[in-house]
């Protein structure tokens, strides 16, 4: 049997009446990929905040190698030999990319109080080339890069030092194929050295191929360790929820006539370095998925329909003839749009829950001009319930919640809104397999009221179940287009991605 490389030993983690962690004890061994999953709001983030110092565990210990560890922050974490990549943004805006990899350790380049940049920069950017990533230069100020990328330099930062431990908290779904494998990569290499990666993820296909072990958490509490080969996503599902869930995930209509009325037009899109001469025709109650690789320009598809790329060119115009050029005419005009990264530019992170799902809404909830603080709460209340949001309740802070409970409010804003188009750029990324039956279920019922609703998406699977038509994206450019199909398959949509 493998020698236990970390023991944890009854860690609770309390937030207000939250229990969020529940004596949970694990052992974690060397040479092997763990896997943690569970609903949104088990804990699984929790218990790994809780190791690499993002948290402090109210009780219970760590013991690494036979030493108990106690992270202070996440800098501590790493020089006691455990590391995290986060599911949202781990990067700092405004330093460099060497400054991002080396935060908290610049004293490995400092002298008689003097930093030596200079040095730094070239350890960094050896590091990035090593990893395959020499297009992303050590000197650039980090913000220069798009969500994926910061993720690749997250992953520079957080295993250049071979941590004994590393945690990977939803990161595949933040990165396309390219990220993937380099991830990956990292995970098996960690792996083969003898050391352990902690893996959370709610791709259960994924979790079965890429981890040794299986930890399954629900609110809070440690159901059971499975061993990945003996399982079933079925069996995990059963696990992770309590129940069999019987609801099939997609739509099961195939050959619905859809709508001749073109309710959004985006002619001729172009914005430089990501989407060139891109045009689209949304119609009543229809859904589009747009797919590709990672970057492909699809997700900038979203922010040029919407009116967000600030140097966007050609035009989006509703069947009214309003040109959509800026966020504001786009929600006064019924158009919603919920971005992949959440943290950054769908939600107001040091904001309540209440804040961010009445927001777009604020005009609608008044009454006689007057906002009232009792509508709020309640519009908040009733669309944080119908997404199921785990919460203390409204007035929590958004920082407090898990990732995949953050886009949970994201969809509520927009549900409360009541919009007639939808654009949803990765709906149910971080999403537990029982709501994302649940937002499936919601966008088909939107369909058939007649909403529009273009869904962006790095999951063919998604694409294939819910999209009455399917739009891929290469380089910038539409590479090929289908018409929703039982006999369409995966094949099909790769074949004009590559």
């Amino acid at each position: 049997m493998s020698e236990v490389l970390l023991h944890a030993e009854e860690i609770d983690k309390n937030f207000g009446v939250t229990h969020a962690i529940d004596r949970v004890t694990l052992d974690f061994f060397k040479g092997e990929v763990h896997a943690l999953i569970g609903e949104n709001g088990s804990g699984k983030s929790t218990f790994t905040s809780c190791l690499t110092g993002i948290y402090h565990k109210d009780s219970g210990t760590f013991t690494l190698l036979g030493k108990e560890i106690n992270a202070h922050d996440q800098v501590d974490g790493n020089y006691q030999g455990v590391a995290i990549i986060v599911q949202e943004i781990g990067t700092l805006s405004g330093l460099t990319v060497a400054e991002n990899i080396f935060l908290g350790k610049e004293d490995e380049f400092t002298k008689f109080h003097v930093k030596n940049t200079k040095a730094m920069n070239k350890k960094a950017q050896e590091l990035l080339d090593s990893y395959g990533f020499n297009y992303i230069k050590a000197t650039d100020i980090i913000d220069k890069y798009n969500f994926e990328d910061r993720k690749l330099i997250e992953i520079v930062k957080a295993t250049h030092f071979k941590p004994q431990v590393l945690v990977v908290d939803e990161t595949t779904t933040a990165l396309g194929e390219k990220g993937r494998k380099e991830l990956f990569k990292v995970m098996k290499d960690t792996k083969e050295d003898g050391r352990c990666v902690i893996f959370i993820s709610h791709d259960l296909d994924e979790v079965l191929e890429q981890s040794d072990n299986i930890s399954v958490l629900r609110d809070g509490v440690l159901v059971d360790t499975v061993k990945s080969s003996e399982v079933t996503t079925d069996d995990l599902k059963k696990l992770m929820v309590g129940r069999e869930i019987t609801r099939s995930y997609y739509r099961s209509d195939y050959g619905e006539q859809v709508s001749d009325e073109v309710v959004l037009r985006g002619e001729n899109l172009t914005v430089p370095g990501e989407i060139e001469d891109f045009s689209i025709e949304l119609h009543k109650g229809e859904i589009i998925g747009i797919g590709g690789l990672s970057e492909c320009g699809m997700h900038e598809v979203g922010k040029a329909l919407f009116g967000a790329s600030y140097d966007r060119k050609g035009s989006v115009t509703l069947a009214d003839g309003t040109k959509i050029n800026d966020i504001k005419t786009a929600i006064d005009h019924s158009i919603a749009y919920a971005s992949k990264d959440r943290d950054n530019e769908s939600l107001v992170i040091n904001d309540t829950i209440q804040d961010n799902i009445c927001l777009p809404s604020l005009e609608d909830i008044k009454r006689n001009h007057v906002l009232h603080a009792r509508d709020e709460k309640a519009f908040a209340e009733k669309y944080a319930m119908q997404m199921s949001t785990k919460m203390q309740g409204v007035h929590q802070f958004m920082s407090a919640l898990s990732g995949g409970n953050k886009q949970k409010v994201v969809l509520a804003r927009w549900v409360g809104k009541n919009s007639d188009i939808i654009i949803l750029d990765s709906p149910t990324r971080g999403i537990d397999v029982k709501v994302k039956a649940d937002i499936y279920h919601m966008m088909d019922e939107m369909r058939k009221s007649g909403k529009s609703i273009i869904m962006i998406s790095e999951e063919i699977s998604e694409l294939l179940g819910m999209a009455d038509r399917i739009l891929i994206m290469k380089d910038g450019k539409l590479s090929g287009e289908f018409a929703r199909s039982e006999g369409l398959k995966d094949t099909d949509l790769i074949a004009k991605m590559v």
